[in-house]
């Protein structure tokens, strides 16, 4: 394949530019990993098709992405709302998070609480060259950024389990005892 996106290639159809264009004639196969395919866009968040180059980087044992359309947006209108409710059981409830579930493996997790962290990173620490050392740097107000993470905190006997949304309300609820 060659490159789309970067002025005078070297790639030329007679007749153009040195900017490549494509006309319906004119097809390659971009699609999946390895290419870029346009995702058609879904939900509410969506504002136009997405370009996709390749799959997000996930670490070894970290969730999948949740599949219900705009998951993001249900998770943060739960995190959002979840303090304010006159009734969390029933918020929870409503949710679908159960209060006993039973994880894909057999364990029993039983919830005890919600936690919600906010955490804004202000400064910034990098290795020296050559090591040994660290450098310590102020952010820029424009590189400052919030983070945010919802847990349930659930606990199978042995420890205290943090799960997110989409894993609490993916576990087989079990009725209490």
């Amino acid at each position: 394949m060659h490159d789309h996106h970067r002025l005078g290639n070297g790639h030329r159809h007679p007749g153009q530019d040195k900017h490549h264009h494509h006309d319906e004639s004119h097809h390659h196969g971009h699609d999946g990993v390895s290419g870029y395919a346009l995702i058609p866009a879904a939900g509410h968040n969506a504002a136009a098709q997405v370009a996709q180059w390749q799959e997000p980087h996930r670490h070894p044992g970290a969730p999948v992405a949740a599949t219900e359309p705009d998951f993001d947006l249900v998770e943060a209108t739960f995190a959002e709302n979840f303090p304010r409710a006159s009734d969390s059981t029933s918020f929870l409830r409503l949710a679908k998070i159960p209060f006993v579930g039973r994880q894909a493996d057999g364990r029993m997790l039983r919830l005890l609480r919600v936690e919600y962290e906010e955490a804004t990173d202000v400064g910034s620490v990098t290795p020296q060259v050559g090591g040994g050392t660290l450098r310590y740097d102020p952010l820029p107000a424009q590189m400052v950024s919030t983070r945010k993470r919802l847990r349930f905190v659930y606990e199978d006997e042995t420890r205290l389990v943090r799960l997110t949304l989409g894993e609490a309300r993916a576990l087989a609820e079990v009725e209490a005892a």
